[in-house]
């Protein structure tokens, strides 16, 4: 991983020598130092760190969330008659397990994603690459719930605006799309990174970090359950996120018994919370799951995800698996409520297989046009908005202008 040459390096310490004894001035410097370097960290950040394997192991993820949505859950849930494809159920109820297939998958990406990153460019490399494609999505759901939608597909201006903080909840909004919890979960795994970073404990402490967060879930889990701690620590999918964490230490050549014992109390605790859940979920869903069916699909996905790190090549044109990868994110946020007000706006009576077969085509075309013509261009402009905005605040902080003050 390149970093900054010591020229560049220099000029920051210089003028941060010069700013003075104040606080302020010190708490400005501190923040300047780190703008300086965001941008030339991100310019030495190409494609070629991608781990191709994994963007077809999302796009199977998000696939096994299709068939839940389409299987299993499906309109049904929400107060309709009809369960796309009720045929599935058997298999499609676990498809729930495609999300923290995800969050472990994240786990190794935010890793890979952070290194050679100052805390300022992880924050605004991780903004950039998933708010723009947010509001999109969700404002073409909100449209199309506005357009087409029927009885439980109600939506309202107010619900829309409160979505574009993501966390609607908190302001006394439901989602547009109940998927966007997941992102929720994602967006709170993303600041504690930062924190981290920014006290210089990540990844430098990642073991003891990964220590305290799995002693926390426990204590939340076996204890009080307070929602409080599940959102604020993720405690129903730390297992998952610490998975992917130490998959990528591997990654990177770690072997020592430490990371095995780490990784063994992950995996188990992956697996412990997978099998919790099915309490809540079963009362949710009205149905019933085989706990060993659970433990075992979440030990391969989690096996899948640790083996997709060690395949270098596939035997498929880059372009392909780029795209494949791409187009995961827009087509999570897309597939489930915009393809339920689709389907319960054509209320099939006869071919329902096809219809939902065109309905998931559709979503994913919609998904690919997302990716191809609208992140291409949003995710880079965003990044520079968001890169000068640091600069400003950089110049603002330098010897020069704390000097004019």
């Amino acid at each position: 991983m390149s970093r900054p040459s010591g020229g560049n390096r220099a000029e920051p310490d210089a003028w941060a020598r010069s700013i003075g004894p104040t606080l302020g001035g010190r708490v400005k410097g501190i923040f300047s130092g780190i703008a300086y370097y965001s941008r030339s960290m991100d310019q030495n950040r190409t494609e070629s760190s991608r781990v191709p394997a994994l963007d077809l192991l999302r796009l199977a993820a998000v696939g096994a969330v299709i068939l839940y949505h389409y299987g299993f859950w499906g309109p049904a849930s929400h107060g309709e008659t009809q369960v796309a494809l009720p045929e599935l159920e058997p298999f499609a109820q676990y498809g729930f397990l495609g999300v923290p297939v995800f969050f472990a998958i994240s786990g190794f990406v935010i890793a890979y994603s952070a290194e050679g990153r100052t805390p300022v460019g992880f924050a605004i490399a991780r903004f950039s690459r998933i708010y723009p494609t947010f509001v999109l999505c969700m404002t073409l759901t909100f449209a199309a719930i506005v357009l087409f939608g029927t009885g439980h597909f109600e939506v309202t201006t107010r619900q829309w605006f409160a979505n574009l903080f993501i966390a609607a909840p908190l302001l006394g909004q439901n989602y547009v799309d109940g998927a966007y919890w997941s992102l929720v979960i994602e967006v709170v795994f993303y600041a504690w990174v930062a924190v981290f970073m920014a006290l210089g404990l990540f990844p430098r402490r990642i073991d003891a970090i990964i220590v305290a967060w799995l002693a926390i879930t426990f204590a939340n889990e076996l204890t009080i359950d307070a929602p409080l701690f599940e959102k604020l620590f993720m405690a129903d999918d730390s297992g998952f996120f610490a998975v992917g964490l130490l998959i990528y230490q591997h990654y990177r050549g770690r072997r020592d018994v430490r990371w095995w014992a780490l990784s063994a109390l992950s995996l188990g605790t992956a697996v412990f919370q997978s099998i919790h859940k099915l309490e809540r979920l079963g009362v949710h869903a009205h149905a019933s799951y085989d706990p060993r069916m659970v433990a075992a699909i979440s030990v391969v996905g989690l096996g899948l995800v640790f083996l997709a790190t060690r395949i270098k090549r596939l035997p498929l044109p880059a372009k392909v698996v780029l795209a494949a990868g791409g187009v995961t994110y827009p087509l999570y946020l897309l597939h489930m409520q915009l393809g339920y007000v689709i389907f319960t706006a054509v209320a099939p009576q006869a071919h329902v297989a096809a219809i939902t077969c065109a309905i998931v085509v559709g979503t994913f075309v919609l998904a690919y046009s997302v990716w191809r013509f609208f992140e291409s261009w949003a995710h880079p402009a965003a990044k520079s908005v968001l890169h000068r905005c640091a600069d400003q605040i950089r110049r603002r902080s330098s010897p020069t202008s704390l000097n004019a003050k």
